[in-house]
């Protein structure tokens, strides 16, 4: 018996050691921005992993080179509407290709589902050019309209939705509700789990795009934080602790959306339905 007690802990020692050290692999880089931020470009350069004494300089330098209230309101004007669209949008997707039967339907689904394997860089350049088209470069809008339509959020909606209850929408038909009704005084309620995950990712997409908005986004006015960030890094001669001040203030926002919707998020991945 003490034998095997031995064996418990120390299989239980070895486990939670090798999760702390996973943790502190993961946490690390955090920190270490953190730390950044205290010290000077030559203190960083050197490798110095305690706090320095250039916070206040390094935010001053950041302030001062950075229209830091447009920069953020630009980056939550599109992440905000790109994602509450994208969720209004694919949701309606997903709950109409589980919902409604024809013969057709899985073949169209198919084809929605094989657009997840074109690359981005194949679409970028035709993209490009029917944004010029529509007169939309340098907008705000020609960022956020081609992630609308998501062919993830929209598998990720039709497997949500087998677990609704079809008893629910029966019984909402026979006292008279029209389809739109059940979908956003039934549906939506009773899926709000689901809609708690894909907000976080989808949020956390479309705050962290850089690509895109690096090519469509051309004068300083409508940059995002990414793209300012990415900047900073790029100059000849970077200021890496002005760089990782910005690091941290483009980390916050997804770092606060996920923990205040935690539990929400680990209910909506686990398909969680009440």
């Amino acid at each position: 018996m003490t034998l095997r007690l031995i064996k418990r802990y120390t299989a239980a020692t070895l486990v939670y050691a090798a999760l702390g050290l996973a943790a502190f692999i993961s946490v690390f880089p955090f920190i270490w921005m953190v730390i950044g931020a205290t010290n000077t470009t030559a203190d960083i350069v050197t490798g110095k992993v305690s706090f320095g004494a250039a916070l206040l300089d390094n935010i001053s330098t950041f302030v001062t080179q950075v229209d830091v209230p447009l920069i953020m309101w630009n980056s939550v004007k599109i992440a905000v509407a790109g994602t509450l669209l994208t969720l209004f949008v694919s949701s309606l997707a997903g709950y109409g290709f589980e919902i409604f039967r024809s013969k057709m339907r899985e073949r169209i689904y198919a084809a929605v589902l094989l657009t997840l394997m074109v690359p981005f860089a194949a679409i970028m350049i035709p993209l490009f050019m029917l944004m010029g088209k529509a007169g939309l470069i340098d907008t705000h809008l020609a960022v956020i309209l081609p992630t609308i339509a998501w062919a993830f959020v929209i598998f990720y909606f039709r497997q949500a939705s087998k677990a609704f209850p079809s008893e629910l929408r029966d019984a909402a038909k026979v006292d008279g509700l029209k389809e739109w009704q059940i979908f956003l005084f039934i549906y939506v309620p009773v899926m709000r789990s689901t809609y708690a995950a894909a907000f976080v990712i989808v949020f956390m997409l479309n705050w962290n795009n850089y690509l895109w908005p690096l090519i469509i986004l051309q004068s300083n006015e409508t940059k995002t934080i990414t793209l300012v960030v990415s900047s900073l890094a790029s100059a000849y001669y970077p200021d890496y602790g002005t760089v990782m001040i910005g690091t941290i203030l483009a980390t916050l926002p997804t770092l606060f959306i996920f923990f205040a919707m935690q539990r929400q998020f680990v209910q909506g991945m686990l398909g969680s339905v009440k």
